[in-house]
Parts: structure tokens; sequence; C-alpha cells
């Protein structure tokens, strides 16, 4: 939820910044996920006043125009048609920042210098709704009477800062603005203030205006309506707009603002129909009839079915309770006479029924979390009195209740030292009930028993666990003394290689791999297996000194036999697909005969099949476990061959140019060999090597503010040419605004010259800082040409 931290101000003082405030505030439970700087785009740009306006000497569409912006009177040519002497204009002076990056400066234009720009309501990222005149062709005229030199941010209310909460669905009473403030009072030991809702005397009675009957009582348990005449609709005033726009509401008009900008201050959602709408003048709050549907706000029809809540006239429904009003009923330009609805509606009934139409709102939002009952009531006096203060028409006297639920509050009684137990502090009674007042609880202690009060807008507190939560996070987690846990089993935690290892794990098998485990002993006879023809290259292998038989006579210097093995098991028991990864050591000597223990490296072992299965699927799943510990970068793979491996479809993958394992399609004599009649890709891996060098330092990067760049590169290389060397020669070459390369596609055909292909690569530009101009990306673009053209032999296509 955005909290415009100037609102917030009505109803608490802020005695810290607002870095301080945010910090401090996720540390007693409401967490901030970011600080929103508004206006922080427009800077340099003031209120100016129109003295003269005259024709460019030059030119018959512009006009020159003396501005007085406080200090001093400036000259600027601009081209709007709506521009006269006298009027109020924003002015962006020399050095100005306009929201998307642009600078303005001072020049000539047809040979007449202009020191600034006169602003439109599009050029300050403003909306007709946002203010009276921002849409239209040409200049912004500000209507209020402003100082000339005055900021237009203070003029207008773009400044000020806002604050993201993240809201727990536990909390419901912080999915406001009042919420937050008395959050913030909490937090902070400020006064929290409650606005002051009164209302002037009306005119008539409700009663002979509307009538209202709930049906549901269960799905409804509080039903309120208000009736105002004389409705003026029309334009929000400018804090009001501005107050909804910080908060991500945008203004419609005063009827719909009122409604919004009491649920973000008050927590509770509301509704306003059009009463001439409403047949019989009567609102029935029941459960849909079968075959019904209504046209919802958002101008779509949607099905009804009997579970579904709605809110209804005599004959048809005109809302789909606490979820959106329905289009039949909505405010227009017309409307003179509204009902104000505010009501409680049950959550789980809510959130069923917005999940059923697919259809989620601000309001459903806020309902389905469960509200406070007793907020019904003030929502809809202060929907009212705000209609009274903007003169939006004539509030009638009385409200309707329809109330089938208690307003009273609970109370909860636990032993309080139990509260110290939970937090493994020892407080005084005194002090745990100075906390709980802090938090709006009454307390009342006799002997060892405290008797909570617990306020309607807090039904998440339900017992010991809760209250100490409250006293917890008031008193302050950072000052609860850390202990052990205490009793004999013995404590550790997982070394570095053990997580990494539980995470290379976690990948493989969320790739759709399983693990296997198999034998550490084997047969000399494998080499032959895996395509070896002479035993003088068999590689050197420790001989167990009493084996149980010539079958498991020697440790494994390899895992591609047993990956080979577990494959051909499940092919041969007509298992379609098969993928699987192994993660074992294998164990090299250092000499024969043994003087010494040989090493036993961890090595990453993978074999796949099926329809599904090729080179590229295995080596992405390679690409995935390098990604994982940081080494993406560094991983390349070069044509290489292997006796296990088809020829020409095998690769060896280098780290840091350094030989870490081989990938490729298993030969088909060696399949035959395995009695497997499919293809299969294996690969396999110095997992130790990989492991020892992760960089698994994680740093945060912001999501990209400005656009992005992009261009085509196509290529023709010589066929020896890999992917791995242009990338490398691209990113080399890009620089800082180098944001990603993409090959996406390669051919080699008639149109190419023997003994070369084509590569074509997509390549993004971005800077963080700014929007990037075409003459800076065509300057590093061209280098990168350069470079392919001078490393590579490679020319553009």
């Amino acid at each position: 939820m955005k909290v415009p931290v100037n609102w917030v101000k009505d109803y608490t003082d802020i005695n810290v910044s607002v870095k301080e405030l945010a910090d401090m505030m996720t540390m007693t439970g409401s967490k901030v996920e970011e600080i929103i700087t508004l206006g922080e785009d427009i800077s340099n740009v003031v209120v100016g006043r129109i003295l003269s306006v005259d024709r460019h000497p030059d030119a018959d569409k512009l006009v020159v125009c003396s501005v007085d912006v406080g200090q001093e009177t400036v000259q600027i040519v601009t081209g709007a048609p709506n521009v006269e002497a006298g009027q109020l204009v924003p002015v962006a002076l020399h050095g100005a920042r306009l929201p998307g990056g642009v600078t303005i400066k001072r020049g000539k234009l047809r040979g007449v210098e202009s020191q600034g720009m006169l602003c439109s309501g599009e050029e300050l990222m403003l909306k007709e709704e946002d203010y009276p005149g921002a849409g239209v062709n040409g200049i912004l005229i500000l209507k209020e009477d402003y100082a000339p030199g005055m900021d237009i941010k203070e003029a207008l209310d773009l400044g000020g800062e806002a604050i993201d909460f993240e809201i727990t669905s536990n909390r419901p009473d912080c999915l406001s603005i009042i919420g937050i403030a008395r959050e913030i009072a909490i937090t902070c030991g400020t006064e929290f203030r409650m606005p002051e809702v009164s209302l002037k005397a009306g005119v008539g009675d409700i009663n002979e205006e509307l009538a209202v009957r709930v049906e549901n009582p269960d799905l409804c348990p509080r039903y309120m309506a208000r009736v105002v005449k004389d409705v003026k609709v029309g334009p929000s005033p400018q804090w009001m707009r501005r107050r909804l726009a910080a908060a991500g509401i945008r203004p419609i008009n005063n009827i719909v603002d009122i409604t919004n900008y009491v649920m973000l201050e008050m927590g509770q959602p509301m509704h306003a129909f059009d009463i001439e709408d409403i047949e019989g003048r009567t609102i029935v709050v029941r459960n849909a009839r079968p075959g019904e549907t209504i046209k919802t706000l958002d101008d779509k029809d949607r099905q009804l079915t009997e579970d579904m809540l709605v809110i209804a006239d005599v004959k048809k429904p005109i809302a789909v309770a606490g979820v959106m009003g329905g289009a039949n009923s909505e405010i227009t330009e017309k409307t003179k006479c509204i009902v104000f609805e505010s009501a409680l509606f049950n959550a789980p009934s809510v959130r069923l029924t917005s999940k059923a139409l697919g259809l989620r709102s601000e309001s459903s939002m806020r309902f389905e979390k469960g509200l406070d009952i007793n907020t019904v009531a003030l929502a809809l006096d202060r929907a009212a009195q705000l209609v009274q203060e903007l003169g939006a028409g004539t509030v009638v006297n009385g409200m309707l209740d329809v109330l089938s639920a208690s307003l009273e509050k609970r109370t909860i009684s636990v032993r309080w030292n139990r509260i110290n137990e939970l937090l493994g502090l020892s407080l005084t009674v005194d002090t745990i009930c100075g906390i709980l007042a802090r938090v709006g609880i009454e307390t009342d202690v006799q002997g060892d028993t405290l008797t909570a009060v617990i306020p309607t807008y807090r039904n998440d507190i339900e017992g010991a666990a809760d209250l100490a939560e409250e006293v917890a996070r008031v008193y302050g987690y950072d000052k609860i003394p850390m202990t052990l846990m205490e009793g004999s089993a013995a404590r550790g935690q997982r070394s570095r290689k053990e997580k990494l290892l539980s995470c290379v794990k976690n990948r493989l098998t969320g790739a759709g791999l399983y693990e296997v485990v198999t034998y550490s002993f084997t047969s000399p006879d494998i080499y032959r297996a895996i395509g070896y023809t002479d035993p003088a290259e068999y590689p050197q292998a420790v001989k167990i000194a009493n084996p149980l038989g010539e079958d498991q006579s020697i440790m494994r210097t390899t895992l591609l036999p047993s990956i080979l093995e577990v494959l051909s098991r499940n092919y041969n028991r007509r298992i379609s697909s098969c993928r699987i990864f192994e993660i074992n050591p294998v164990f090299l000597p250092k000499s024969l005969p043994l003087t010494e223990l040989p090493d036993e490296v961890l090595t990453l072992a993978i074999g796949e099949y099926g329809n599904d299965t090729d080179f590229y699927t295995l080596k992405g799943v390679i690409e995935e476990v390098a990604d994982l510990l940081g080494l993406g970068d560094r991983l390349c793979f070069e044509r290489s061959s292997h006796p296990a491996l088809h020829h020409g479809r095998t690769a060896q993958i280098l780290l840091d140019g350094k030989p870490v394992g081989f990938m490729g399609e298993v030969h088909p004599k060696v399949l035959e060999n395995f009695q497997l009649d499919v293809r299969s890709c294996v690969a396999e891996l110095d997992l130790q090597t990989l492991l020892d060098t992760a960089n698994t330092e994680k740093q945060y990067k912001a999501l990209p503010r400005f656009p992005a760049v992009n261009r085509d590169l196509a290529l023709i290389v010589d066929k020896k040419v890999t992917a791995a060397q242009i990338e490398k020669v691209i990113k080399g070459k890009g620089g800082k605004i180098l944001e990603a390369v993409e090959l996406f596609d390669i051919y080699e055909g008639k149109q190419i010259p023997e003994g070369c292909k084509s590569m074509a690569y997509s390549l993004t530009y971005r800077a963080s800082d700014r929007t990037l101009v075409d003459d800076e990306v065509n300057a590093v673009h061209q280098k990168i040409v350069n470079a392919l053209e001078a490393e590579l032999g490679a020319r553009l296509r």
C-alpha cells in the first residue's frame, strides 16, 4: 500500500527522517518495500506569469513571450496556440529536468533567444483527471493564483514522499492511512489523532427517501446507507486529487473520489449509487438468483451464481457485494441524488466471489481480510462530511443501519507472566500493560490474570501468543537477548560446500532430473564398453586388493558407465523417457602402484533419453548449474571428441579456458554395448572444481527505469568461429551500456560463401541513469562491428 507521508502527518507527528521511519516501521512489523520520492524527475520548473505575447519576426506559428518567473523576467519562444498575457503557466527554466529524462536548455528558435520552455500537462506527466486543463492541446494554464517563481511541485502538490508498505493478511487495519498513522504513532511514541468527523444539519428524513432490507445477515452483518440530494458532479479539489494520485488511485469525479478517499483514509470500502437507478428506491442485500447477470463498472458482463451476495433493488442486481458496483447505477454527470453505501460483508464470501468472477478490486482486497464493524458508521459519516466540505450536495438527515452482529469489544484473559515466558523476558506487569496500552489494548490485572480488551479493528489478536507478539514488536526485537536452545542434542550447521551441493541437487531436480546412486566399484571392461579400443589407453585405476569379483575389481575413474547402465535398465523396462544425474566421487590415483591415497574428485554426471532430449537441452541444464554457482559467464563449450560420444556432437566444457568436463550424444556403438536403442545424451563435470570456484555473492540490481535500445547484428564468419568467441568480443567492446546479447539465428546456404556461416545476434543497450540516444548507441555498436572484423574476420551480412 502506497502511503503519502504528508497525508499521514494529518493524524500523527513524524519526528524522524523518512528513511529512519521506514527502518523503524519494518522493525515493528510493517515491512517497507520502497520509499518513493514524488516528483523527483521534475526540477527547476516554476510558476510564471505571461506579461506579453508578441509575434515571432520570422515564423508565423511561433510567438515570443515575456514571462515573470519571480526573481527575473525571461523571454521564451513557443508555438502553443493558447497563451495569452496575464496567464499563470509552468515554466521550465535553463537546466530544468522533466519526466522522461528531458533536460531544458536556453537556445534560439528561428533566430530569437528562448531562455526556457512553457510546459504542457503532458510534459509534466499530468492528465486531465490530475489537473483540469492538463489534457488540452497547448500549455497548461494554472487556475489558482500562485506567486511567480513558486516551485511547480509545491504549487501543484507534486512533491513529497510516499512509503510503499507490504501489509500482511492478518493486519487489514493497516490497509488505511489512519491504520498506518496509528502504527507510526506506536513506533515513534507520538500522539495519534483520529480525524474529527462532524456533520452539519441536513434536510428531510432518509426514511422518506430510501429503504434497506438484508435477506442474508450471515453474509452481511451490517449495512448502512446515507442519501445526498442536489448533487453537483465535477472535479475534486486539487488537494484530494493529488492525495489519491500519490496513493496510486486515479481521480475520477468528486463523488467517486470521496468514496475512494474514505476507503484509503479509513480502510472501509464504500460505493455510491445513483438513486434514480434504484427501482422502488429499495436496496435489497441478497444472494443472486439463478441465471442472473450484471454488467460491472469495468463494462464486462458477469454471470452470477446463487452463492454470491449482491446488492439489488426490487428487480435487479446493482452491485456485486464487496467486489464492484454495477454499470446500471453508476455516477454520471447527470446524477442529482445519490446513495452512499457502507457495509461489512463476510470475508470468505467476498474472497470466493472475487475468485469465481476473476475480478479483484481494492474493495475486495480489503473485505476478504476482515474489517472493523465499527468503522462502517464512521466512514459513512466521513463521506457525508466531505460532501458538505466540498459543496458537492446536500446531506439528508439520518442514516439507515441494518445490524445483526455485536459492536462490543472482545476480551482475552491470560496469565500475564505467560507473555514473559513466550518472549524469554522479565518485564514487569506495569511495563507489559503500558506497551499494550500504546497499541490500543485496555488491560486490567487481578493477581496473576491479565484481562485485555481488544479493539474491534484488531481481529487478529486471539490469545496469549498474539499479546506477546504485540509486546515484542513494540518493546523491540533487537532488545530480546539471544539464547541457544537447551538440550543435549549436538548443534551444527552445513558447510559452504554442503550448502552449494544441496542447491545444485535442487536445481537439477527442478529441471526434471532424478538423482541416482551407483556403486563406486566397477569392472575394467567398462572402458571397452564406452569406446576405448586399446587397453593401453585405458585410464589408470585403483585396483581393489580383495574384490568381490572381476566386475567390482577397480575403483571407478568416471561415472559415465554407471549412468549408461541406469539408462539401459530404464529403457529395457519400457520407460519412454529418462533423465538422471549422479553426484559422487571418482578415484584418480596419483601414481601406480599406490604410495598414497588417490584423489577423490567430486563429479557430476548427467544422462537422458526421450522425445525431448537432445544436445542443447543437456547443454541448457549444465548452463543452469553454472549460473547457480555464479560461473555462467566463465563457462564455455568447445568442439571436441571422446571415445564414448558421437563425432561432431561432442563438446569439451571449459572453465576460464581450462577443461572441467565433457558432454555430447552417445555414439551408436556404445549405445549398442549398453542395449540402448534410443538417442541418448550424457555429460560429466568436475563438480569439485566448480564448487571451489563458485561465486555465490548476490548483488541487488534495481529494475530498469529507462527504455532499452535494440540492435540486430548479422555476421558472416568462418565455420570454425564459435558463438562464445563472438559473444566475448561483443561483451568486451559493448561497455556498460550493453545489457544483453542473444544469438537468434544460424544459417548456412546458397547465399553464404563456402566454408562460412551466418550468425545473427540481438543486442540490447540500456543505461541505468538516462535514456540513451541513437548517436551514443551507434558509436558503441560500430565499435563492436570493428572489433569483430579485426579479431575474428567477421563481416556484416
